[in-house]
C-alpha cells in the first residue's frame, strides 16, 4: 500500500488518543481524475482534479463524531482530533455505536486476486480527447442523427487507507476508464435523445469509441416517431439497460438502515418468498476487475459472498455493525463510508439468476405490451412498495417491435411485480449489478 496514506491514518489515531478519544478510526484517500468533453467536433471542456482527504471518527462511550479535512499538516490533524472529541462529548448517545471487536477484523486478503487497479499508464488529455472525438463522429455517422449532445472520455485513479484503534489497517487502489456519447435524432419537436456509455477497471477492456458512439446513434435514431401507447394493463419487458433498477428497489428495501427505521416494504419479509421460485440474488464482493469489489468493508470486516435471495426466499439483510446491533444480528460486512461520514450499509456486486431465453424470445412470450428502455423520474413509496415511474421504449405487437413510444407511466406494487418476473439471458458480466432483461406481467400503463 502507498506509504503516504498509512502514516496519515496513524497520525490521526495518535492525535485522537492524545485528545481523549476512547476509540477511533481514520481514513485517508487521495486520487486524480481527468475528463474531456467534445461537442461539435471541438473541445468543449477539459478538467483535471487531484486531491487528498483525511477523515477521523472518534468515540466517547456510546457517542461519536466525525471530522474531515483536505489539509494534512500536523497542526490540522491535532485540531481535527480536538474538535472531534469535543463534538463527541456533545453528541447524543447511541447504544449500537462502536468499532468491531478486534477478533472480528480482517487480517488477510488478496488484492492481486481482485485486480482493482490497472497498471497501465494514465492516458493523456490528448488520448481522451481523441476517444471523445471518435465517439462523437461515430454517433453522427448514423443515419438520422442531427447532433451529438455530448461525447466524453475520462480516467480516474483512487487510493484509500483505513485504520482503527482496534488494530485494523488496510487499503487498496482502484482505477476507472470510461467513454460515453449522447446522440439526438430528428429536428424541432420531433427530436429524440439516447445515449451509450461504458466503463471498465482496465483500459484494455473498454470497447472502442466507435462502438460506443455508434450504439448511442442507433438508439437515438430508433426512437424517431415515438408516440404515446394505449392506456391499460399490459405486460412489460424491462430492457437489460434498466432492469437492474427494478432489482435495485428490492436491494434498497433490504438495506439495514431502512429495516431499522421500519420504512421498508420488506421489513417483515425475512424468510418469505419475494421472487419466483428458481430465482436467486447472490452478492460477491470478490469479483476481479469489477467497480464495486472490495476486500474488506469500511469497518474493517472481511467481505464474503452471500445469498441475499435463494430460490425466491429472502435470506439476508444488508447490514453494517450499527444496524446489525439494532436488529440483534451480525454485520454482513457491508459498511461503506467517506472521510467525512460514519459507516452505513451498502451493496457491492450482485447477480440475479438468468433465464434460458434471449430478450427477443421474451418479447415473443409477451406477445403484445411495452419494451421499456428508459425510465424518467421516480415515485416509489419505500414503506408500501407502491411504484409509479415515467417510461419510454417500444410498443410490441405479436412479439415484434412495432414503433417507439414515450410519455407514459408504469404503475404497480413492487412486492407483486417482483413475484411475476421472468428473466432473459442477456445480462452483461462486467457490470457490478448483473441483471438480465425482465418480463413483468400485469402492470398498469398510462398513455393516451
Amino acid at each position: 500500500m502507498p506509504d503516504r496514506l498509512a502514516p496519515l491514518t496513524e497520525a490521526l489515531l495518535a492525535a485522537a488518543q492524545k485528545a481523549g478519544a476512547e476509540a477511533a478510526d481514520a481514513m485517508a484517500a487521495d486520487g486524480r481524475a481527468v475528463s474531456v468533453d467534445v461537442r461539435g467536433g471541438a473541445l468543449e471542456q477539459a478538467e483535471r482534479a487531484e486531491g487528498t482527504e483525511i477523515g477521523l471518527r472518534v468515540l466517547i462511550g456510546r457517542r461519536q463524531a466525525c471530522v474531515s479535512a483536505s489539509d494534512t499538516s500536523a497542526r490540522t490533524i491535532a485540531e481535527m482530533a480536538e474538535r472531534a472529541v469535543a463534538m463527541a462529548h456533545e453528541a447524543p448517545e447511541d447504544p449500537t455505536v462502536g468499532l468491531a471487536d478486534p477478533a472480528e477484523v480482517a487480517r488477510i486478503w488478496n488484492l492481486s486476486a481482485l485486480d482493482l487497479a490497472d497498471p497501465a499508464a494514465e492516458p493523456g488529455a490528448a488520448a481522451l480527447e481523441d476517444d471523445a472525438r471518435r465517439a462523437e463522429a461515430a454517433a453522427l455517422a448514423v443515419r438520422g442523427i442531427s447532433q451529438c449532445q455530448a461525447a466524453s472520455a475520462s480516467y480516474s485513479r483512487q487510493r484509500i487507507f483505513l485504520a482503527a484503534s482496534n488494530g485494523f489497517a488496510g487499503g487498496y487502489t482502484r482505477t476507472s476508464r470510461s467513454t460515453s456519447a449522447v446522440a439526438i435524432a430528428g429536428e424541432g419537436l420531433g427530436m429524440e435523445r439516447d445515449w451509450a456509455a461504458e466503463s471498465r477497471t482496465y483500459q484494455s477492456d473498454l470497447p472502442s469509441p466507435e462502438e460506443i458512439g455508434a450504439l448511442a446513434g442507433r438508439r437515438a435514431a430508433e426512437r424517431l416517431g415515438a408516440r404515446k401507447p394505449k392506456t391499460g394493463a399490459w405486460p412489460v419487458v424491462y430492457d437489460e439497460r434498466i432492469a437492474s433498477g427494478l432489482i435495485g428497489h428490492l436491494l434498497a428495501a433490504i438495506n439495514g438502515a431502512s429495516v431499522v427505521r421500519g420504512s421498508s416494504w420488506l421489513r417483515d419479509a425475512m424468510g418469505a418468498q419475494v421472487l419466483p421460485k428458481g430465482l436467486s440474488i447472490f452478492e460477491n464482493p470478490h469479483r476481479p476487475r469489477i467497480s464495486s469489489s472490495r476486500p474488506f468493508d469500511a469497518e474493517g470486516l472481511a467481505t464474503a459472498p452471500r445469498d441475499i435471495v435463494r430460490d425466491g426466499v429472502l435470506k439476508s439483510w444488508t447490514l453494517d455493525l450499527g444496524t446489525a446491533r439494532k436488529l440483534g444480528l451480525r454485520s454482513t460486512a457491508s459498511a461503506t463510508r467517506g472521510p467525512s461520514s460514519p459507516p452505513s450499509p451498502s451493496i457491492s456486486n450482485i447477480a440475479l439468476t438468468q433465464g434460458d431465453r434471449s430478450r427477443e424470445q421474451l418479447l415473443e412470450t409477451m406477445g403484445t405490451g411495452l419494451l421499456v428502455t428508459a425510465m424518467i423520474g421516480s415515485s416509489v413509496n419505500p414503506t408500501t412498495g407502491d411504484y409509479s415511474r415515467g417510461a419510454s421504449g417500444f410498443w410490441v405487437e405479436n412479439g415484434q417491435i412495432a414503433h417507439p413510444v414515450n410519455e407514459c407511466t408504469l404503475a404497480g406494487n413492487l412486492r407483486d411485480m417482483l413475484m411475476r418476473i421472468t428473466p432473459a439471458n442477456d445480462a452483461r458480466a462486467h457490470l457490478s449489478h448483473v441483471v438480465p432483461s425482465l418480463l413483468v406481467e400485469g402492470l398498469t400503463l398510462a398513455g393516451e
